[in-house]
């Protein structure tokens, strides 16, 4: 051990930097370390739970962790990474509020994680809905909630067929199971809520560019969960783009135009734009290039994982990057603490490596596909698997306890049906009133 007291700062509270921290305050003494974590949000987001949080299933403060509360042993600093000098060892962060700041740093960990990956789509930055965190999803459930409650308060056949009509684009993991899970729970609260809607009247629209959905999983699968979708009823277009939705009318690469009132991209991500306004090594793809130990290229005391770094696959073999998955993002982060711990104590880091065990995928209630070590699971059991997995995954006892108390509560009640659209703008009422009694 070094015989300085080392300042490791940790860029980001995602995966990577919540597991690397948590593993590090728990085998360093604050004597020996400082650990400073930045991220925007005070609390890390399990993005897998965030399609239940959508759909009622879960309560949405239960699928955040508050960082404060798991770093005790930490420094965490609520603002944005913008520039970091690697050479100086410095990086500038902006606090939520005030100027910003120079912090400066021994050892370094960049974990910003991704951001959606859009296209100039005319419309798109004005009228779609983002999928990534936990303000989305509550978003986008009382955006549905609210469709509904037009629809069912309008004799207007337009204006019913534009707030019953949802356009999904993206057909990865997160595009499907947010696809899936909406459309359970709207068919739900239109039978037990709304008589004056019928469940054929919803328009459910997948789009995807590729000719095929859940490329994580065996073509098979990803076919039998496109049968599955459409014997809903829901519109599956594959081999289509969006090509524009200004003023809530979407026109698709296949012609067709309709109006809609509901868009939500989930259409893949791409590395932090902060990666840009770094000294460190990046790929074609603008990620971190990282050695099989996790280290930096060519920078001794730098680390990087998670969907921000090109980290070589060793399971696959040369050339091979490893994808950008919580799977890869959680384990990855036990190494990268475990190498900075030994490379502290005089010792050498070990390179990562781990086979992808596999997938689970919700397609709404009592319905799923998996696909683990080759073994190809789907309906209930394999619903059951993508909620044994992720329960097991995600972090604290505290939150696995709450997940599963909200799991257990929604089979003994019926699902919560309300949306709180006033969260969306909640000074509007306020503002319409104080500015009356100002003109009176």
């Amino acid at each position: 051990m070094t015989g300085t007291r080392q300042r490791i700062l940790v860029v980001g509270g995602g995966y990577v930097g919540l597991y690397t921290a948590l593993r590090l305050q728990r085998k360093l003494t604050r004597g020996t370390a400082e650990i400073i974590v930045v991220d925007p949000q005070p609390h890390m987001t399990y993005q897998p739970f965030l399609p239940e949080a959508a759909a009622g299933s879960i309560e949405p403060r239960h699928v955040v962790v508050p960082l404060r509360r798991v770093l005790k042993q930490c420094t965490v600093v609520t603002g944005a990474v913008t520039q970091i000098v690697h050479k100086d060892h410095s990086a500038t962060v902006q606090p939520s509020n005030g100027a910003p700041y120079e912090i400066g740093y021994d050892i370094l960990v960049v974990a910003p994680g991704s951001v959606a990956r859009t296209l100039p789509i005319p419309g798109l930055a004005e009228g779609a809905i983002g999928f990534k965190n936990v303000g989305e999803a509550i978003f986008l459930r009382n955006q549905v909630l609210s469709c509904l409650d037009t629809a069912a308060s309008t004799t207007e056949q337009a204006v019913r067929r534009r707030a019953l009509t949802f356009t999904f684009v993206g057909g990865g993991y997160a595009g499907i199971e947010a696809f899936a899970e909406l459309e359970d729970m709207a068919r739900y609260a239109v039978k037990k809520y709304y008589p004056q809607i019928a469940a054929d009247e919803m328009h459910w629209v997948l789009v995807e560019a590729s000719p095929r959905i859940l490329p994580e999983v065996s073509l098979d699968l990803a076919a039998y969960t496109v049968d599955q979708l459409l014997r809903r009823g829901m519109d599956i277009r594959l081999n289509t783009r969006l090509e524009s939705m200004v003023d809530g009318q979407v026109v698709l690469g296949d012609g067709d135009s309709y109006a809609c009132a509901t868009v939500v991209w989930t259409a893949g991500v791409k590395p932090n734009p902060l990666l840009a306004n770094t000294d460190l090594p990046l790929d074609a793809k603008g990620r971190i290039e990282c050695e099989a130990t996790l280290r930096v290229r060519g920078r001794a005391d730098a680390w990087s994982a998670g969907d921000c770094a090109a980290v070589p696959d060793l399971s696959v073999g040369i050339g091979a990057r490893t994808p950008p998955s919580a799977q890869h993002a959680v384990r990855q982060a036990k190494v990268l603490a475990d190498n900075i711990v030994s490379v502290l104590r005089g010792g050498a880091p070990s390179a990562y490596s781990h086979k992808n065990a596999g997938s689970v995928a919700s397609l709404g209630l009592y319905q799923g596909v998996a696909q683990i070590y080759g073994i190809k699971i789907r309906g209930v059991l394999a619903w059951f698997l993508h909620r044994t997995y992720h329960v097991s995954r995600v972090p604290t006892f505290n939150r696995k306890i709450r997940v599963l108390a909200d799991w257990t509560l929604a089979l003994l009640f019926r699902r919560e049906i309300t949306s709180l659209g006033q969260i969306q703008d909640p000074r509007r009422e306020f503002a319409s009133v104080a500015e009356t009694s100002g003109a009176a």
